[in-house]
């Protein structure tokens, strides 16, 4: 099997590989992950598969843009694969694994054979809303140990065929439902609310580690364009700490998965 994923600033990324370094010391020595922003034939690999794996960060119970978008892409060849899907979350997502079906049309979701999904909790990223704490080092151990435990349980049950479905009840879909509808305001408004203060040196290094390309360099300044997918990546790589999303304050702290 294959699992796809994207991975803001790390946390999705740890998830999709331990999924498959647990898998394969089980036995499923063919099990193996890719970032979706590779450039590789996607096509080929899901057309070779019969399990197909996702795992991206969810943002008030709606899957990324940039992975909505790459599902979309793909949807038809996907119709028929037994699919898994992991979502890392902060607090309760209710729906965040399920959210990634909504992209099908209605007509299309009873041919979707799901047989696996489970929601990870795993460290803040949100760097500019001072409310939240940013962890780094040792207190990051804690999500690290508890995902491993829970990876494990994970992988037994796949290989034993076990189907549980996290997400999928009724109580799961309504504060999903709840929260899904202001991160489609902060998309929509993305484009005004991301800043670029003063302190930017033009360096470059937030346009080119943006997955969807939304930042460019115009006119000596940083703009942002209408495509961010809410990732936090430029914000917490900036070597100025000069963006921000939420607040326009400054940004005191900024998570790096590689602090682990």
């Amino acid at each position: 099997m294959i699992i796809f994923y994207f991975s803001g600033t790390g946390n999705s990324k740890y998830i999709a590989e331990l999924f498959c370094q647990i898998m394969e010391v089980g036995g499923y020595t063919n099990t193996k992950c890719f970032s979706i922003e590779e450039n590789i034939d996607f096509e080929s690999l899901i057309d070779t598969e019969e399990t197909i794996g996702f795992c991206y960060p969810i943002f008030f119970s709606r899957a990324p843009k940039i992975m909505r978008e790459f599902v979309t892409r793909h949807m038809e060849k996907l119709k028929n694969k037994k699919l898994i899907i992991f979502c890392t979350q902060m607090i309760l997502s209710g729906d965040g694994a399920r959210a990634l079906t909504y992209i099908f049309p209605k007509k299309d979701r009873r041919f979707l054979n799901v047989i696996y999904t489970e929601h990870f909790f795993m460290p803040n990223n949100v760097t500019d809303l001072l409310i939240l704490p940013v962890e780094s080092g040792k207190s990051l151990r804690k999500y690290i140990v508890k995902s491993e435990k829970k990876m494990q349980k994970v992988c037994r049950n796949i290989k034993n065929g076990k189907i549980k479905k996290r997400g999928f009840n009724v109580f799961s879909q309504l504060l999903g439902l709840l929260q899904a509808v202001f991160v489609k305001s902060m998309e929509r408004k993305a484009h005004d609310w991301l800043k670029i203060n003063g302190d930017c040196s033009l360096c470059g290094k937030c346009v080119s580690v943006c997955p969807t390309k939304n930042l460019v360099c115009e006119n000596q300044k940083i703009i942002p364009k209408y495509n961010c997918t809410l990732c936090y990546r430029c914000i917490n790589e900036c070597p100025q700490k000069a963006i921000t999303f939420i607040f326009n304050g400054k940004v005191k702290k900024q998570y790096k998965w590689s602090e682990t």
